[in-house]
């Protein structure tokens, strides 16, 4: 996994373009390609995510623990 480092832009007022020059600027130089695609999904799941609980699209604590035990494979 890719070392953290400070992170001084908020991700909510950055544009795409801007969000992947921040990460890459933030990397280890010797990362692969598949590090920084991990990375990018992880930004732009947390991103969907943020959006979706702006428009009112979440799911209640009772409705995930009622449906949790179907996510998980036996």
């Amino acid at each position: 996994m890719l070392e953290k480092k400070e992170h001084t832009m908020q991700t909510a007022v950055m544009t795409n373009k801007e969000i992947v020059q921040d990460l890459l600027r933030r990397i280890p130089d010797d990362a692969s390609l598949h590090d920084i695609a991990r990375e990018l999904e992880f930004i732009a799941a947390v991103r969907q995510g943020l959006n979706e609980l702006d428009n009112g699209q979440s799911v209640s604590i009772e409705e995930v623990k009622r449906d949790l035990p179907s996510w998980i494979i036996k």
